[in-house]
């Protein structure tokens, strides 16, 4: 049996405001080597998550990423007119704010609920992190399928 929330959640969360770009969200996510962050309000209580596969996402989805192969290299063969589309992709993640691409049903759970139920809930939802709050949603940790299974190898 796991233990707590609260003994598995990794603290020093890394989070952003609704209203930064997603430029920024995907700088974060680089800079921390992570894959998704909780978005939280100005009283630091969770609105959504927003995750490298919503960046992907809304990129494929506004041409950002279509010059760039699978070895995320551009091609020196890439035209010169396409790559100024390209810049007009990056100037549309500056402009792009995270309230409008991150997920807004987030899963949560609090510091008291048990390993298993976390476990369960990253399973059933197929997530790959949950957010860690206290009664009024304040954000107090995150707890990630990697913690789970550090978890899992120390018994705790």
């Amino acid at each position: 049996m796991l233990g707590t929330a609260k003994e598995m959640m990794t603290t020093q969360v890394k989070s952003i405001g609704p209203e930064e770009s997603v430029r920024a969200a995907a700088s974060l996510l680089a800079e921390n080597h992570v894959s998704g962050l909780p978005v939280v309000d100005e009283y630091g209580r969770v609105i959504g998550i927003i995750s490298s596969s919503d960046i992907v996402k809304f990129s494929g989805q506004s041409h950002i990423v279509t010059l760039v192969g699978s070895s995320g290299w551009i091609s020196p063969y890439t035209d010169i007119a396409a790559m100024t589309s390209m810049s007009k992709g990056f100037e549309l993640l500056e402009k792009k704010l995270v309230k409008d691409i991150m997920t807004r049903k987030v899963v949560t759970v609090t510091e008291d609920a048990s390993g298993d139920e976390v476990a369960r809930i990253l399973s059933r939802k197929k997530i790959n992190r949950v957010p860690v709050t206290d009664a009024n949603g304040v954000l107090k940790g995150i707890i990630t399928r990697t913690d789970l299974i550090a978890a899992l190898a120390e018994g705790k």
